[in-house]
This record gives C-alpha cells, sequence and structure tokens, in this order.
C-alpha cells in the first residue's frame, strides 16, 4: 500500500490523488495513478473538466494500472490490486472483467455496491489503512539530489 501512495504522487489531479498497484506472484506487475488522457494538457495545468462535482478529465488510476499492463503485454488475471482508494463503479468492472481476484484499499470511496457484488462474484474486498505518506505535500516536494 506504501508503493500505491508513492505511485499516487504522480497524478495529474489535485482533487484526488490515487494510487494504484497490481501484484501477482509477489511481483509488481502493474501501476497506475490518475491522470489525463495521453497528448492532452494535466489538470493541474489548465484546470478541471467537471462535471456533477467530479473531474472527468482523468483516467482512474486502477484504469491506468489495467491500461499499461495491457499495453506491455503483462497477464493481470488472478493478480491483486491494491489501491489508495476504494474503486469507483466504473474502475470495479474493469477490475473484475481484467479477472483480478483481490482488492486492497486504503481508504473508502463514494460506492457501496462494489462490497455487494464483490462478494456475489467472489472477488475478495479488503481494507488496509493507509501508512501515512503526506500525499500532497510529497507530490509538490521538490527532486532531491
Amino acid at each position: 500500500m506504501s508503493i500505491a501512495q508513492v505511485v499516487a504522487t504522480r497524478s495529474t489531479c489535485p482533487r484526488k490523488y490515487v494510487g494504484s498497484v497490481i501484484v501477482g506472484k509477489r511481483t509488481i506487475l502493474s501501476t497506475g495513478y490518475n491522470g489525463s488522457i495521453r497528448g492532452m494538457p494535466h489538470c493541474s495545468d489548465v484546470g478541471h473538466m467537471m462535471e456533477d462535482n467530479h473531474c472527468v478529465a482523468t483516467i482512474h488510476a486502477e484504469a491506468n494500472a489495467i491500461i499499461q499492463s495491457a499495453r506491455n503485454g503483462v497477464v493481470i488475471e488472478g493478480a491483486d490490486i491494491y489501491v489508495t482508494a476504494s474503486p469507483c463503479w466504473n474502475c470495479f468492472k474493469q477490475i473484475a472483467n481484467a479477472g483480478i481476484r483481490r482488492i486492497c484499499y486504503g481508504e473508502f470511496y463514494r460506492d457501496n455496491r462494489i462490497f455487494e457484488i464483490a462478494a456475489k462474484i467472489g472477488i475478495e474486498l479488503v481494507h488496509i489503512p493507509l501508512p501515512g505518506v503526506n500525499l500532497p505535500a510529497l507530490a509538490s516536494e521538490p527532486a532531491k539530489s
């Protein structure tokens, strides 16, 4: 979960720093963070695209981790995903269809439907409290040489 928090510092939308790490057989297979569509400007540079009080300009961390694994030809079926926030409904559906069997999340985020459906389809949901990395401060600190 600490690695997912560090990955979250790469988020390009400061409304919510979210990071995810897909792990299989004790090996990191893929990572993802909230980020803009490739080639599009970042929210942190040009502002947010707001709908219903949500920024919809970015692709969520879980989706980006799944996309990265597909782009690199990495099989994630049967893997675990560690996410700093529980998945929204759309990300949960993608995780389920990708064959991920366990979701470890740091904080609850908005959608209770995932718990009922996860139980029905055999996906394990595990709450792991966030270890305390200060994301906004860490994300804004200059790199140390």
